[in-house]
């Protein structure tokens, strides 16, 4: 990438960065999913305005479903169910890896020998920090975590398939498809008095929480890195997001005193490291031109059934 792009995907890494804090501030005692449905209802306002990307609609269900209702549907659970803001951020970037590896296998960019070294260092990393998070996370949130991980994954494949120029508008769009589903789940699982008591619980930090999550890590953050996608190898953009858990893990520590153990340290550390080389190794990578669509991404991802 060049300076401009690096820097707007530094813009990006702090936006998300701070995500992860301000859900895990704001959720209290609202249901996860009804929370992120409501997040959505605010991401997609822009929607009034802003012209449709020139993509099909099935194309921004993917983007949608994967990006959005997957990944952050798993996440938000995840952390409901006991998983740390902080190892949060660590887990979920386990989506570098599995972006990387479905790239390499859809899109046909295959990685530089640096960049793999990097994956490797970055994924040494989040096996430190998780072990050194020391007995008290329940597995199935790790669990759920890593699905959500999975499917944002995917959905960057997709995105960088679509190669849309315009990712705000990629974002919101594909934010139509969010809210209706993640509510009928939320349903599901917490039933009508579930959702009236998250909305009679949905207060001033819940408010604060969901304009930051829709506006600065949505609305800018998913809007640059979507544009990003559209004219960078996913190979170049992708390890950059291993910068985040060292901001959330920071922001966590100042809003809530948590304060990072050697593990967490020392596996941040690897993290930076793997970034910083898959990023070096990203600038000598080229990416050999595939016309696959977005469509047919999901479909080699996802084998249609017969």
């Amino acid at each position: 990438m060049n300076r401009r792009d690096t820097t707007l995907m530094l813009v990006v890494v702090l936006c998300w960065g701070l995500n992860f804090v301000a859900i895990d501030l704001g959720r209290g005692d609202v249901p996860p999913l009804l929370f992120l449905a409501i997040r959505f209802v605010v991401v997609l306002l822009p929607v009034l305005w802003l012209p449709k990307p020139d993509v099909s609609w099935r194309t921004l269900a993917l983007v949608g479903g994967f990006m959005s209702v997957g990944q952050f549907g798993f996440l938000y659970v995840s952390m409901a169910a006991g998983l740390p803001a902080g190892l949060a951020a660590l887990v979920l970037q386990a989506q570098v890896l599995f972006t990387t590896a479905i790239a390499a296998l859809v899109l046909r960019e295959t990685p530089s020998r640096l960049q793999v070294v990097g994956m490797v260092v970055g994924a040494a990393g989040l096996a430190v920090v998780a072990l050194g998070r020391g007995g008290g996370v329940p597995l199935a949130a790790l669990l759920l975590c890593v699905l959500g991980a999975l499917s944002w994954g995917i959905g960057n494949v997709v995105s960088r398939a679509a190669k849309v120029p315009g990712g705000l508008s990629l974002t919101v769009w594909s934010a139509t498809v969010v809210p209706l589903p993640v509510l009928a789940l939320s349903w599901l699982l917490d039933g009508t008095d579930g959702i009236v008591d998250g909305l009679q619980a949905f207060g001033w930090a819940a408010a604060l929480s969901t304009l930051y999550t829709a506006a600065l890590a949505s609305w800018v953050g998913y809007g640059i890195f979507n544009s990003l996608l559209a004219r960078n190898p996913a190979a170049s953009v992708v390890p950059w997001i291993l910068l985040v858990p060292p901001v959330a893990m920071l922001g966590t520590w100042a809003a809530r005193g948590a304060v990072p153990t050697a593990g967490e340290v020392a596996g941040g550390v690897l993290l930076v490291a793997g970034a910083l080389l898959a990023m070096r190794g990203g600038r000598r990578a080229t990416a050999v031109p595939a016309p696959v669509t977005a469509e047919a991404a999901a479909e080699q991802v996802l084998p249609a059934r017969s």
